[in-house]
């Protein structure tokens, strides 16, 4: 690796324009191979190994499991983005953690494979999400350390179209695996080792040894997590619908097994093929309408439009299944989910960023933004619990969900910052 004179944010010229094109590959390819055996494992293998060990209690444990990781990212991304900021070696401040929570996050996979209870099951998965966050935390820190101004929403872009990208990949992959979960977790566990692997061989760091470091401290991770207190009503407004937004969609997609065996009545078969064809759909759909909308709201000068749009999208999509239990209804939801998630995903970003109280905490502050996603993931499989067990089935999962969606675009109609 190289170990030419290090850099800082602060070095890099606001208008730099070439682009880095080892880092763009490295980013693309990176982003892909950690969040892909995420959402594959929560969203598909884990649930379908839930249901070989623990049947009977299978819509609790998996919102458990899923709780458990959610509250861990909240902490642990922050932590590790604290550890990598301190970091000092001849490969950088990221390369070390980065490599680090890849090794951990695929040993964390391995074992999550050979658990027999559901203990086994939360606790090795709670161990996989800290490593992960070990490789996540670091690795877009990369963008703001060595990527300028004027080029630097290319190359998000590009992160994000890779993470659009192994969502919909990894569902498909782990559809494959079913009836076999324990495989398509080991499979996971490679990749998870190469997305950290391959970013730092592509895109290596430069030393940093002789940058001066400040003392860690528990003041300095509290500096780092504390929350706007002026100025800010535009700012929560925007942090609720995206919390809210997430939780509507996580009520579904960490269910959608159950969803299709339980509720629409099809056989295991028929699901993998039913989720394969789902995740294609909506990769389409994202990858089309998240290109194209992120142009048009700059053209139009306009970010509220498109993001209570894209949550009025996906909660009509969330209607069609409660009103027609089959396979064509949750294969019409996939497609308007894919439109509105495309289009959120876009646009999204934009929005956050103009509604940031202060410009000298944007980074802090587009963090707690970004949490909101954690923590609609830990409340959406806890409604679907909820639901299911008061109300004996999935149906009204949907309902509620529909209803969270439309929350979600009301609460980001009265921004007024923002046209």
């Amino acid at each position: 690796m190289s170990t030419t004179t290090p850099h800082t944010p602060s070095d890099l010229p606001a208008a730099k324009t070439r682009l880095p094109w080892r880092l763009m590959v490295a980013l693309f390819l990176a982003a892909i191979m950690w969040i892909g055996p995420y959402i594959g494992s929560i969203a598909v293998l884990v649930p379908a190994k839930v249901g070989l060990i623990a049947p009977d209690d299978k819509v609790s444990l998996v919102a458990t499991i899923a709780l458990s990781g959610a509250l861990l990212s909240l902490i642990s991304n922050i932590v590790f983005g604290a550890l990598s900021d301190l970091t000092r070696s001849r490969f950088g401040r990221r390369a070390p953690m980065i490599v680090f929570g890849a090794v951990g996050s695929a040993i964390s996979l391995v074992l999550l494979s050979g658990a027999t209870s559901g203990t086994g099951l939360i606790v090795w998965w709670c161990v996989y999400i800290l490593f992960l966050n070990a490789i996540i935390a670091p690795m877009v820190a990369v963008i703001s350390d060595r990527v300028g101004e004027a080029v630097r929403g290319t190359i998000s872009a590009v992160y994000g179209v890779g993470m659009v990208l192994g969502v919909s990949l990894s569902q498909i992959a782990g559809a494959q695996f079913v009836s076999d979960p324990d495989t398509g977790l080991l499979i996971f566990a490679a990749v998870s080792l190469l997305s950290g692997l391959l970013f730092v061989v592509v895109a290596p760091d430069s030393d940093n040894r002789d940058v001066p470091r400040a003392p860690f401290s528990a003041k300095m991770l509290l500096d780092n997590f504390s929350f706007p207190r002026h100025n800010s009503r535009d700012y929560y407004l925007a942090l609720s619908g995206k919390f809210l937004l997430q939780a509507g969609m996580y009520a579904i997609t960490n269910y959608q097994l159950y969803i299709l065996t339980d509720y629409i009545g099809m056989t295991e078969a028929e699901s993998a093929a039913t989720i394969t064809l789902m995740a294609t759909i909506q990769l389409v759909t994202s990858l089309i309408f998240g290109f194209g909308s992120g142009p048009l709201s700059d053209r139009f000068q306009r970010r509220k439009p498109f993001v209570i749009a894209s949550a009025l999208l996906v909660a009509a999509g969330l209607f069609v299944p409660f009103i027609a239990p089959f396979a064509w209804g949750m294969v019409l939801f996939s497609v308007l989910a894919g439109v509105g998630n495309g289009t959120y995903a876009s646009v999204d970003q934009a929005l956050n960023i103009e509604v940031l109280p202060s410009k000298e905490t944007a980074a802090k502050d587009l963090g707690i933004l970004n949490m909101a996603n954690s923590g609609g993931q830990m409340l959406g499989p806890v409604i679907t619990s909820l639901v299911v067990a008061v109300t004996g089935g999935y149906r009204f999962v949907f309902l509620v969900a529909f209803v969270i969606l439309i929350a979600s675009a009301w609460l980001i109609k009265p921004i007024r910052s923002v046209r």
